[in-house]
């Protein structure tokens, strides 16, 4: 039997498909506009038996496929306790939303935070914030590592950050130290959240700003504490879909 899980988010859609356990496929792809469409050409070509959706388009997904549903919070703590099971905690800062979530001895869901109102401390607002500074987004974080010091930024709005950058850039502030200033501003949100449901155990940190090495930098510097980072950090929600798929003698 093959147990598939897809993951529909703001800014991708992840596959995961497993057999005996084990990961045997993964795919990812944009989004974009039309969600379903997009979720077709993923698994375009695939073999599964039962399949589950998880992200904010996962109701949709319902609908159009016929198919179960499980929380992104869920996913997200079932997910990063397959991979890691010493995990106690899990932060996911994904393209438009983040979620902190802690996590009981046994891998269960003890609490949970999620910033879902606006791209303050996403990868939205570090995309919107590289562009600003004239910076691909796979260079912003290195770049911003380079900096000796960060320029500390006021506003998590995108909007008004955006406005202070310009500002600072006009004042003949240094991009890389700017730089550094919007990750340590991101970084900041994402502790307080985590100090706010856990602080204890091991922490994984998914979502594709887990990819970003400074982001990755500062919150160890800023808990004080090592994290655990995946080999492919945006599949921990769709391989937790894909586990919640599969019945208990089937996901071992």
């Amino acid at each position: 039997m093959r147990y598939a899980g897809i993951d529909i988010g703001s800014r991708s859609i992840e596959l995961v498909v497993l057999k005996g356990g084990e990961i045997r496929e993964t795919r990812q792809t944009d989004t974009g506009f039309d969600p379903m469409k997009q979720a077709r050409t993923v698994l375009e070509g695939v073999q599964y038996d039962h399949i589950m959706a998880t992200g904010y388009g996962r109701n949709l997904f319902e609908i159009a496929f016929d198919a179960s549903t499980v929380t992104e919070i869920r996913a997200y703590g079932v997910g990063a306790r397959a991979l890691f099971p010493q995990a106690r905690a899990v932060l996911d800062i994904g393209g438009q939303d983040s979620k902190a979530i802690a996590l009981n001895s046994e891998g269960k869901i003890s609490k949970f935070e999620m910033n879902d109102r606006c791209a303050a401390g996403t990868g939205k607002f570090l995309e919107i914030m590289a562009r600003s500074l004239g910076y691909e987004l796979d260079e912003f974080g290195p770049e911003a590592l380079r900096a000796t010091k960060d320029i500390h930024v006021n506003s998590m709005c995108t909007v008004f950050a955006e406005s202070e950058v310009t500002s600072l850039v006009a004042k003949g502030e240094e991009r890389q130290e700017i730089a550094r200033g919007l990750h340590s501003a991101v970084v900041r949100r994402a502790a307080g959240m985590l100090k706010r449901i856990s602080m204890n155990g091991e922490l994984v940190f998914a979502g594709g700003v887990a990819q970003n090495p400074c982001v990755r930098h500062l919150l160890e510097e800023t808990l004080e504490r090592d994290i655990l980072v995946p080999d492919q950090p945006q599949m921990v929600g769709a391989l937790g879909a894909a586990l919640l798929a599969a019945p208990p003698e089937d996901s071992r």
